[in-house]
């Protein structure tokens, strides 16, 4: 008895054949021969060579899209000679951005776009979140024939609308007139920021709207006072994709404004290559210059692009 008693009490155990050492519960992977195998992939886990795969699919799509406004860099920094070779600043040179600041209409450029953009910027946003919100909150008789309309002036292409509109504003003598573009650009941008702007307020509660009105606002007290605080996100998607609009816009610009002193940023990049000049060292300066407004701008609104750009996906 005292012999089977002590094979009791000792606390080891014998493994049956085949199941492993006994002394764990972790599950044992081997081969014929009894040694540690891999362990089993989990669902949608990446191997080696796919993970090498998709990073190397990356880095590549991330050069070809830097490459571009890189090169565009180097160039601005090279002399005229070295415009098309494949050096990296072997004259480095900043006489490009000295003839174009100071021999050329460069700045009468930049001041006409500044006031068509800053102009077309506010005027748009303001337009874009008051429909907006109007759509998202009220219901009146032409409300959908509205929506409608917004929607169906995405579908025209901005080449078709050149012939009207240069028509309609030499019937005004808005030609070579900064309203000219403004109006334009807001006939562009409205429709698109209004629709966006409608999909981010439908997230803000409604009860938000009826505590303002409890307090004594008025309707449009409510949205400046209340809504517009909360909607700081898709404003600033409006206000970044209205200034894209009007920053960088060349067909309108070229057709509406003539004479030198009368054009915009995008306008005067081609006085510089054309049919009688082609001075690419130049138009690279110029374009990084035009460039740097259009990236600081960007830097500023960035935090709430993704935001802004994501509230119409889902309702509260």
């Amino acid at each position: 008895m005292a012999t089977e008693t002590t094979r009791f009490t000792t606390g080891t155990t014998t493994a049956a054949p085949g199941t492993g050492t006994g002394t764990g519960d972790t599950p044992q992977w081997g081969g014929a021969g009894g040694g540690r195998g891999k362990r089993p992939r989990r669902r949608g886990e990446r191997g080696p060579l796919a993970s090498f795969g998709l990073h190397a699919t990356l880095l590549l799509a991330a050069l070809v899209a830097i490459f571009p406004p890189a090169w565009l860099l180097v160039t601005s920094f090279k002399p005229k000679a070295d415009t098309f070779t494949i050096s990296l600043l072997s004259n480095f040179t900043l006489d490009n951005y000295d003839h174009v600041l100071n021999n050329t209409k460069f700045l009468t450029w930049f001041g006409n776009s500044l006031l068509i953009v800053v102009t077309t910027t506010i005027i748009g946003v303001f337009i874009s979140s008051t429909t907006g919100y109007a759509l998202s909150r009220f219901r009146f008789p032409g409300m959908r024939p509205l929506m409608w309309t917004l929607l169906i002036t995405q579908m025209f292409p901005m080449a078709v609308l050149i012939v009207p509109l240069y028509n309609l504003m030499a019937q005004y003598g808005l030609l070579n007139r900064p309203i000219a573009l403004i109006v334009t650009y807001l006939t562009i941008a409205v429709p698109f920021c209004a629709w966006m702007m409608k999909g981010f307020f439908d997230t803000i509660p409604v009860s938000i709207d009826e505590s303002g009105r409890v307090d004594g606002l008025s309707p449009f007290g409510t949205f400046w006072r209340l809504i517009m605080p909360l909607a700081r996100p898709g404003l600033a998607v409006t206000g970044f994709y209205t200034f894209v609009t009007a920053w960088a816009e060349v067909a309108y610009a070229t057709a509406f404004m003539t004479g030198e002193r009368h054009l915009t940023l995008a306008g005067g990049l081609q006085t510089f290559v054309n049919q009688h000049t082609q001075d690419w060292h130049l138009m690279t300066a110029a374009a990084v210059l035009i460039a740097v407004p259009a990236t600081l701008v960007f830097g500023y609104a960035q935090r709430h692009l993704q935001s802004g750009l994501t509230a119409g996906a889902t309702k509260s």
